[in-house]
Formats: structure tokens, C-alpha cells, sequence
């Protein structure tokens, strides 16, 4: 994209942390989406520098929360890898809401697994009684270590449909999980130090 001349003052403004020249830039009729020539927006940068207060004013100004430069990555990915996370909710707030009707993108870890004490899962109502479902090769019954996975399967393998323990999955089931065992996926801000 072609660069204005105003995009110099509005990119160095959020390089700079500078609220009240990034205000004066967009007064001045800056473009939102102009990029200097590291490919990068005043929204990028406001992103990387975590300003949630420069990232809301940008945003409403109209800079398009899921633009991206030639590193392929938009403002809410450039302030999640550098650990901002206010402006990181900002921007995927801003995202959801320009979606729409859209497909919402995928923000959970999968496929995800966390392992559990046979005897956990054997708690719940919905596991299936006297079945040996702890056993099999070098299984060791309660003391076994199963593995919950992101669509509530259960198996004797980290991987994912492998080795299947259980797999009938009710709403009675994901109660049980959520809330007796505490079991969720973690999306992208959980995994931010």
C-alpha cells in the first residue's frame, strides 16, 4: 500500500507512545491504514507497545483491527506475543465485533489434553461401571493415568483418538469436567506469562 504523507506522524506517534500526537495525526486527517516501511501500522504498534488507550483510539477512528502487514500477523497477534493483554482484549473484542456473522477463528489450544487419575474420572456418574477401563497394556487400575482431551474423550493415550477409553460424551458429562474436575482448554490469554 502506497504511504500518505501523513503516515509518518500517525506510525511515529504509536512507535513513540505519543497519545496526544497520534490525536493530533488522526485530527489532521491521518489514514488509519497507512504502514511505514517496516510494514507495520500505528494499530501494529500501538499492539507491540501493549498502549490499550492508543489502541482503542485507533480503533475508533477505523483502523481495521484485523489488518496485516507482510509478517502475516494482525494487531491482536502482535500484542498477545509481547504479552499485553489489556490491549490484546481490546483488539480481540474489536475483531469479534468487525467479524460479525463470520466464522469465528479458533482461540483455544487444540488439540489439547490434560491427564487425570483414573479414580477422577471414575467419580463421575456417566463413567461406566465395571468396565476395566483403566487397564489394558501396563495399565494399573485407579492409579492409572487417563487423558481428557479438548472434546471431552477420554484415552489411554496422549494423542487424541487414540486408544479410547470412553467417549460418551453427555451434558451431564461436561458438567463434570467444567466443573468438578476444572477442566478447560486454555485459550490464548492463558497462556500468556
Amino acid at each position: 500500500m502506497a504511504q500518505s504523507t501523513e503516515a509518518p506522524a500517525l506510525v511515529e506517534a504509536a512507535r513513540n507512545g505519543d497519545v496526544r500526537a497520534l490525536r493530533a495525526a488522526l485530527a489532521e486527517g491521518a489514514d488509519v491504514r497507512a504502514r511505514d516501511a517496516d510494514d507495520w501500522s500505528a494499530l501494529d504498534w500501538a499492539a507491540g507497545r501493549g498502549d490499550a488507550e492508543a489502541v482503542r483510539i485507533l480503533l475508533a477512528a477505523g483502523a481495521p483491527p484485523g489488518a496485516t502487514g507482510r509478517e502475516a500477523r494482525t494487531p491482536y497477534e502482535i500484542a498477545l506475543a509481547a504479552g499485553h493483554l489489556d490491549a490484546a482484549r481490546e483488539l480481540r473484542a474489536a475483531e469479534d465485533a468487525a467479524r460479525g456473522d463470520g466464522p469465528a477463528p479458533r482461540r483455544t489450544w487444540e488439540p489439547y489434553c490434560r491427564a487425570y487419575p483414573a479414580a477422577d474420572l471414575a467419580a463421575s456418574p456417566d463413567w461406566p461401571a465395571g468396565d476395566d477401563r483403566t487397564g489394558g497394556d501396563g495399565g494399573t487400575g485407579e492409579d492409572a493415568l487417563l487423558y481428557l482431551h479438548h472434546d471431552l474423550t477420554v484415552t489411554r493415550s496422549i494423542w487424541h483418538g487414540e486408544d479410547v477409553v470412553f467417549d460418551a460424551v453427555t451434558p451431564r458429562w461436561e458438567r463434570f469436567c467444567r466443573e468438578d474436575l476444572g477442566f478447560t482448554v486454555p485459550d490464548d490469554f492463558d497462556l500468556v506469562p
